[in-house]
Parts: structure tokens; C-alpha cells; sequence
């Protein structure tokens, strides 16, 4: 592992909500940060079946076209009684006629759920790998894991995507009741992030 290298680092997502999260998790470091919107990069197609190949295909298209090193971040929830679905489909799952939807993500999870009867607590998982690449093609990945459980109905407006579905364990509330703050510092991205800055900040 080796320690960061440069002043700037090109966030490889389209996502303001993980733009965000990463920025405020970055502020206490001596870092300039833009995301891929920010520069108008292209969003790769993401033709991995795993979280670590898209988070490292998203990383290195932002590291070839700026030639700065980005740092990118696949995401899922993976929910046991399911076989592990959505997984690295979790984004696919709210597509709708009119974009992506995750209130009909959530209820499409819970469905699926209902109709194979899973056994209660459904325990589930939010995984996240984050992957910083170099122009040179040098990478490191980092993955951090959050174990909770599906509830229903969905609690809370904080945080994004399926939050508020998911309780992690330890606490009596879904991480959409949760502080979106606090909520980045106990999370599977906090949790991949303290394992960067840990490799490569400090």
C-alpha cells in the first residue's frame, strides 16, 4: 500500500449525495477534491459483476481522462433471504419509466421478500469498495461491510437509496432516521474510508 500522491483527487460519480459524504469525509485533509460532474465526465458502463471491477472501472476512466488520481465507489445492499439480490444491482432495481425511484426499490426488496417468505430478522448487509487508481495504473481497493436488517415500512427521509429500510446493528433506528453525518462515520462507506485514510492519508 502506498501513501496518497498529489494535491487533487477527481471523485469518479455523478452522485451528489456520495459527492457529499466523500467531500465531508475528506475536508479534514489537505486534498483538492472535484467530482466527475464537476470535470463532465462520461459515466463508464459499469460491466462488472462485482462491487470492486465497477468501482475499479469507474475509478480508472476518471484517472485516464483527467490524469489525476480518482478515487471511486461501488455500493449495494445485499440482503440475505434474497441470495444476496440486489447486490451490485441495487441502483437497477429502482429503474422506472420516469428515472430511479427507490421508493419503489424498497418495495419491490420487501415483495421479494414476502413472496419467498423469509425468515425474520431479515438480515442484509450494505456493502461499499472503494478503489483509488493512479494514471500510471497503479490502484488500491478498500471494502467496508454494515450489518443490519430489512424493515418495514421504510422509517426516516435522511440519507438516500434504501436507508430507510435498513436498520444496522447496534442502533434502534434505520439510517434513514439517521443523521446523514453520523451516519457516514458508522457506515460501509465510513468503514472503507477509514481503511483508506488509514493506508493512504496518515
Amino acid at each position: 500500500m502506498a501513501r496518497f500522491v498529489g494535491s487533487t483527487l477527481v471523485l469518479a460519480t455523478h452522485n451528489a449525495g456520495k459527492v457529499a459524504e466523500l467531500k465531508d469525509l475528506l475536508s479534514p485533509y489537505s486534498v483538492s477534491v472535484q467530482s466527475a460532474a464537476d470535470l463532465g465526465l462520461a459515466e463508464p458502463a459499469e460491466t462488472e459483476t462485482s462491487f470492486v471491477g465497477n468501482a475499479r472501472i469507474k475509478a480508472f476512466s476518471a484517472a485516464y481522462a483527467t490524469g489525476l488520481p480518482a478515487l471511486a465507489d461501488d455500493s449495494g445492499i445485499t440482503v440475505d433471504g434474497l441470495n444476496g439480490a440486489p447486490g451490485v444491482y441495487t441502483a437497477d432495481w429502482a429503474e422506472s419509466p420516469d428515472g430511479r425511484d427507490f421508493s419503489l426499490a424498497m418495495a419491490r426488496t420487501w415483495q421479494a421478500l414476502e413472496v419467498c417468505n423469509a425468515p425474520f430478522p431479515r438480515t442484509a448487509q450494505f456493502r461499499c469498495t472503494l478503489v483509488l487508481a493512479y494514471p500510471d495504473g497503479n490502484h488500491q481497493a478498500f471494502e467496508g461491510v454494515m450489518p443490519g436488517q430489512i424493515v418495514w415500512p421504510g422509517r426516516g427521509g435522511q440519507g438516500h437509496g434504501y436507508d430507510p429500510i435498513f436498520k444496522p446493528d447496534g442502533f434502534d433506528i434505520t439510517f434513514g432516521e439517521m443523521d446523514r453525518w453520523a451516519k457516514n462515520r458508522i457506515s460501509h462507506r465510513g468503514k472503507a474510508f477509514d481503511l483508506l485514510i488509514k493506508e493512504c492519508f496518515t
